[in-house]
């Protein structure tokens, strides 16, 4: 049986973002950080990182922040760009402040340009990160995009043959699935990731993408009923579903 990790809690609660070392004790010595409903006194004792610790620990009479390896769903809306250093509005932004500050960062799995919405997923584990974007695990991200112009019969054919060039590259796009919804909006479902693909896609069958939205990464559908910018945090079986 693996032995569980133990940590400093004030190493710990750096690390997840609440401040430096120094500000953890502080936070301590205001008593403002708990363990099984007692105060902290000494912030260099070690304890287990065990899954139950978010529901024994509170920080400023709030539950402790998920531990390392969590995975965020997340709704992205329109004008927000998946970067930690580019100036104006960040997907970022939308989660807690002080998640900015964690270690591991959280990253987001791969990207969505500013005018692209819909499923995003964020994490800051690092090996999962690279499973979902890796080419050989083929993960389906599925887009509905709306289109300048009606479809002409053609693009599912080309799409499908693993034979279209994009402009600028030697080398064919994997196959791609399309499925029409009307005239000027279709789904499509492809495996790989590269500089706005879909976009581009579209526009090597003179077409215009007016409007792209993400609605599922492998198995992993964005609900309905989750408004734009909002997130929540995955389940194991859900972050199961990405690789299905």
């Amino acid at each position: 049986m693996a032995k569980t990790p133990t940590s400093r809690i004030d190493k710990l609660l750096s690390s997840m973002g609440y401040g430096s070392r120094r500000e953890v004790a502080q936070l301590a010595m205001a008593g403002r950080i708990l363990l099984d409903a007692a105060k902290v006194s000494d912030v260099a004792k070690r304890i287990p990182i065990s899954a139950d610790l978010q529901s024994r620990m509170k920080i400023n009479g709030e539950a402790l922040d998920p531990i390392a390896g969590m995975v965020i769903l997340l709704n992205k809306p329109l004008g927000m760009t998946c970067s930690h250093k580019e100036i104006g509005k960040l997907v970022y932004d939308i989660l807690p402040a002080r998640w900015r500050r964690r270690d591991p960062a959280i990253s987001t799995i791969g990207r969505l340009d500013k005018q692209t919405s819909g499923l995003l997923l964020l994490t800051d584990d690092g090996d999962l990160l690279h499973r979902v974007i890796s080419p050989k695990h083929h993960v389906t991200k599925t887009y509905r995009a709306t289109l300048a112009q009606p479809l002409n019969g053609t693009e599912g054919a080309i799409f499908a043959s693993g034979e279209l060039l994009l402009e600028g590259e030697d080398k064919p796009l994997a196959p791609a699935a399309l499925t029409v919804i009307s005239k000027t909006e279709a789904l499509l479902s492809v495996t790989e990731g590269r500089y706005h693909q879909v976009r581009r896609m579209f526009a090597a069958t003179g077409n215009h993408v007016e409007a792209l939205h993400r609605e599922s990464l492998g198995g992993l559908s964005l609900p309905d009923d989750m408004p734009s910018g909002q997130w929540r945090l995955l389940r194991e079986d859900e972050i199961a579903l990405i690789f299905e």
